[in-house]
């Protein structure tokens, strides 16, 4: 607007019409309307700056708070999530990389990736946030409510379509796998307790199943650094026909090439041979195949468009595992279909089943937060019938040490990704 009436004034002057007729007041006049209009146009442009700069500060991202209190979904406006470590397959497999057919594959499947990808960021955020307050001293209750209470806020819970994949598995020294605290349960973490903290999160059934080891004695270093190394050749080994065996082979060769000592005495770390990775299905944690640790498993082939839970466990024990301690970990059977039931209560436990954790995995804490109450008999009855699957803690000898890290991977039609991969591990 300004520069119009510079102008036309410019033009008035020239004619010199204005100024015979009206002498120095048209001029000045003139002038005087021209500076209010110049006036008016900076203070239109220095709102428009003003703007600007706002829409500038609501452009950023939100930072995530501490403790975690935003929504994953709410740091990442774009709706997309970060991709995980990407490795690209061995030898045969090579041409992937640049096939156009592949990449188009990949391409209709961009939305499960998208979910699986936020799942693996909340979980992130998650375990780096408990290692920051994990001391000995603490409750495992507390630990694993603060743990879950986390997930369900970062992941914005929602029914079956976002939360917490199944229990947090928190077990303690020679308990391998499966343990969590029931109610009431008095655990205290200790300084020289070695704890796999192993919690799953989902978006749409789309599970990421990620574990690692906490020790806060360095005497126990060696042992957490041979699962990890042992965890790290599994993915590498892992692709697209790649048989089973293979894998389970390379793994116990890196694990027990390491030994640590404890409290003076040398042990040779050994793989636990009756503990598996395994495949992951939508809804479904153990999806049928198993990725063993050791050599001699079986011929099956991994193949494309899998996700698969590669896992390794490292012990002093034995390195052979059996069921003990009280269950706390319930999974209803998959394939499970209609099977009639006499008991009234055990029919209503399994609407609260049904609805709320469907065929993920759930412990009895997660029941009593339901408002569920003397519903033992009902769930022993359930497992009885064959509806529901208890998974007791798995456990080596007693007195020995057992460590775990695990990540998920997807074997994409180009390239293999470590969804869960973090700075951390």
């Amino acid at each position: 607007m300004a520069d119009e009436n510079v102008s036309k004034e410019i033009s008035i002057e020239e004619n010199g019409t204005l100024e015979s007729v009206n002498g120095n007041e048209e001029h000045s006049d003139v002038s005087s309307m021209q500076k209010d209009e110049e006036e008016e146009g900076k203070e239109v442009s220095s709102k428009k700056k003003k703007k600007k700069n706002k829409s500038k500060k609501k452009k950023e991202p939100p930072q995530q708070t501490d403790p975690p209190s935003i929504p994953v979904v709410d740091l990442f406006p774009s709706g997309e999530f970060p991709e995980g470590e990407i490795q690209q397959y061995n030898d045969d497999n090579l041409w992937r990389t640049t096939s156009e057919e592949k990449r188009e594959l990949e391409r209709l499947e961009k939305p499960k990736y998208n979910s699986v990808r936020q799942a693996a960021e909340v979980h992130r955020q998650v375990r780096k946030y408990i290692k920051s307050i994990l001391k000995p001293g603490m409750l495992m209750t507390d630990l694993c409510e603060t743990l879950e209470n986390t997930v369900r806020k970062l992941i914005s819970e929602n029914g079956l379509q976002a939360g917490i994949a199944f229990p947090t598995g928190c077990s303690l020294n020679w308990v391998a796998a499966h343990w969590t605290p029931n109610s009431g349960d008095k655990t205290v973490l200790q300084y020289d307790d070695v704890m796999k903290l192993d919690f799953g999160t989902h978006i749409d059934g789309y599970i990421v199943d990620c574990a690692f080891t906490v020790a806060f004695n360095p005497m126990f270093d060696p042992l957490l650094e041979a699962s990890r190394e042992a965890t790290n050749t599994g993915i590498k080994e892992a692709g697209i026909d790649v048989r089973l065996c293979d894998v389970g082979a390379a793994i116990q060769e890196v694990m027990e090439s390491y030994e640590v000592e404890i409290n003076g005495k040398v042990f040779q770390v050994k793989s636990i041979r009756n503990l598996n990775g395994h495949s992951i299905g939508r809804y479904q944690i153990h999806a049928g195949k198993s990725v063993p640790i050791v050599k001699g498993g079986e011929q099956t082939k991994m193949e494309e468009g899998e996700f698969f839970a590669i896992e390794t466990f490292a012990s002093t024990g034995k390195g052979y595992v059996r069921e003990d301690l009280e269950c706390s970990h319930y999974m209803k059977n998959f394939d499970v279909g209609h099977i009639p039931l006499r008991l009234p209560r055990a029919k209503q436990l399994l609407a609260t089943i049904n609805k709320n954790f469907s065929t993920l995995a759930f412990c009895r804490r997660y029941l009593d937060r339901l408002g569920e109450t003397k519903y033992l008999m009902a769930l022993k009855n359930l497992c009885d019938t064959g509806i529901v699957q208890p998974y007791p803690p798995l456990c080596d000898i007693k007195g020995s040490y057992v460590s775990q890290f695990e990540h998920t991977i997807l074997l994409r039609p180009t390239c293999k990704e470590v969804i869960s991969r973090g700075d951390d591990y």
